[in-house]
Order: structure tokens, then C-alpha cells, then sequence
């Protein structure tokens, strides 16, 4: 089967390599599947890089999420187990975590209301405990991670403001429902978001950039307010003034989605529940910006990685839906 291989760390359009290798055999309380479409995520390029938290031995496949197929036909939504990532044919994943692709979706979009939706649900809701009526904050919002927590966020009845960079994300950030955009690019953004709330700031902030997207959010966070840390695709890893967080009242909060398929894994298959319900009526539905073959993978996970897309970018296989 053909798969992307990486051999040594680095930029992903320069360490990834398409290569024809075994399809990899299933061991206890694994599952073989047929990869319908994988999602490009930021966590790829940091695989790539060799600085995620997860370190894959040498040789690996990147691609951590997918819509797959199993050999009796079901189409599910699974995370491949690495180093047998999503870039290929075929994956591993375990059986005790599929969860079934919604009907109302096609296979990009399955796919991709997984870990993005499922982020931003246990980010806004379990965390943050998002009301109807309050604003709500979004970093990065024409994003993969940021256009989901838009979409959400909308669903729970919030006002979003959405924070994005440069004039195309802006005109995807108000096609997503955003109620107000913010060019960082051509604005200041803690005087816009200070305007717009008439000067109280947001109610939750929901922030996957850290660096300066975490500065500005610490001045516009309301009373009582809720920082939501999801990561930092900046490259900078912030430092929290606690007693500032003390002096204005608002809490910090992190979020580390992965932990709660080892911790408690019921409220996954919850949310899951929950995203599909929303999928069915229309709340929600995944941006695809764009779907390309296998063979241009390297390429897509390096705009990823550059901070290039809108939304996701899918590597879809033959024969997806």
C-alpha cells in the first residue's frame, strides 16, 4: 500500500516521503481500516517537526484523524494508532474507540468532526460551561480548531467575536456566523473587542495560538470570565501574570482533549452524540476548504503548518463519499 513516511524530523514538505510499504497487521484490540478521507491537523506538522507530545518511533505516517472503513463495510470515525498514521491506504485503530461517521456528513466532513468538535465542545461546554446570551471569543476562528468552536459556540446561543488573520479569513470567519471579525492584520484587536462589548470584554475566550493571542486575551476577559487554553500554533508557549488573573477575576483553563479517551472515556462517545445530533439538524458542519489525493499530502500538511488554510484541508482516498 502507498503511505507518507517520515525518516527524520523536520518541515513536513521536506521530511515527508510517499513510499509503498506493508499494510500493517492488527494486534489485540485493534482494527484494520480502509481510510476514506484524513484531516490535515496542526498536531501533523508538529509530528513532522518532532514537537508534539506524542513522539512516534522513526519510521512513522502522519495524519491523526480519519473516516474509515472497516471490512465489514461500517463507515466510522477513528484516530489512527501512530506510527501507522492516516496518510495512507490503510490504518490501525483501536476497536473500543470507533465511533460511527454521521450520515449527515460526507466522509471529509465525518472526518473532521472529531477532533477539532470535539475540542471545542469539551473546551466550551465542560470547561468553560458556555451560557446562552454570553460572548464569546475565538481565536484563529477561520481555522480548523477555530471555525469549530465558532460553529459551536453559535449553536449554545452565544455572540462570537472571531479574531483571524487577514482579509480572506475574515470574509470566512462571517460566512461561519460570526457576529463580529476582527482583522488582527488591519486592527487592534483589544480595542475592537473592547468596542464591540461596549468596553466589558468576553465571557469565554477561546485561544489555540497562545503567544500575543493570549496577552490580548487576558485584557479582554470579562468579570468571571474564561480562558480557554486549547494550544499554541504560535510557536510561543505564554507565561500567565496570576495575579492579574486574581486582580480581574477571570479563570485560566486547559484543555487537553486526548486525556479524556484514557479518563473517561464515556463523555467522548457523549460528545460524539452530541456533535452528530447537531450535524443531523444543520447546527454545525465542518469547513473542507479543500479535498486533494493522496499524492498531495506533503504539500497540504505544510500550508497547515505555515498557517496558509481556512478550515480543514482533506486527504481524500478513492471511492470517498
Amino acid at each position: 500500500m502507498q503511505a507518507w513516511q517520515v525518516h527524520e524530523n523536520g518541515e513536513p514538505g521536506e521530511v515527508m516521503r510517499l513510499a509503498e510499504v506493508e499494510r500493517p497487521t492488527p494486534g489485540d484490540g485493534q482494527v484494520l481500516l480502509r481510510v476514506r478521507a484524513a484531516n490535515v491537523n496542526f498536531p501533523d506538522a508538529l509530528l513532522c517537526r518532532g514537537q508534539y507530545q506524542v513522539r512516534p518511533p522513526l519510521p512513522f505516517t502522519p495524519g491523526v484523524e480519519i473516516c474509515g472503513e472497516t471490512e465489514d463495510g461500517r463507515r466510522v470515525i477513528a484516530n489512527p494508532a501512530l506510527p501507522h498514521g492516516g496518510f495512507a491506504e490503510y490504518v490501525l485503530a483501536d476497536a473500543g474507540a470507533l465511533l460511527p461517521a454521521p450520515e449527515s456528513l460526507d466522509d471529509a466532513e465525518a472526518a473532521a468532526l472529531h477532533i477539532g468538535y470535539q475540542t471545542g465542545w469539551f473546551g466550551l461546554h465542560r470547561r468553560a460551561r458556555l451560557e446562552a446570551g454570553e460572548t464569546l471569543l475565538v481565536h484563529a476562528a477561520a481555522g480548523g480548531v477555530g471555525s469549530a468552536a465558532v460553529q459551536l459556540g453559535k449553536a449554545a446561543g452565544a455572540t462570537v467575536i472571531g479574531v483571524v488573520g487577514g482579509a480572506d479569513k475574515a470574509a470566512v470567519a462571517r460566512e461561519l456566523g460570526c457576529d463580529v471579525v476582527v482583522d488582527r492584520r488591519a486592527e487592534d484587536v483589544v480595542g475592537a473587542v473592547k468596542e464591540a462589548t461596549g468596553g466589558r470584554g468576553a465571557d469565554v475566550i477561546y485561544d489555540p495560538v497562545g503567544g500575543e493571542a493570549y496577552a490580548q486575551s487576558a485584557k479582554l476577559a470579562a468579570f468571571e470570565g474564561r480562558i480557554v487554553i486549547v494550544g499554541f500554533a504560535s510557536g510561543t508557549v505564554p507565561s500567565p501574570a496570576l495575579n492579574h488573573a486574581l486582580v480581574k477575576n477571570y479563570s485560566i483553563l486547559g484543555l487537553h482533549w486526548g486525556l479524556y479517551n484514557t479518563q473517561n472515556p464515556k463523555l467522548v462517545q457523549h460528545c460524539h452524540e452530541q456533535l452528530t445530533g447537531l450535524a443531523a439538524r444543520g447546527a454545525v458542519k465542518p469547513l473542507v476548504s479543500e479535498r486533494v489525493p493522496l499524492s498531495e499530502a506533503a504539500r497540504a500538511v505544510q500550508r497547515v503548518a505555515d498557517g496558509r488554510s481556512t478550515g480543514r484541508i482533506a486527504v481524500v482516498g478513492e471511492g470517498a463519499a
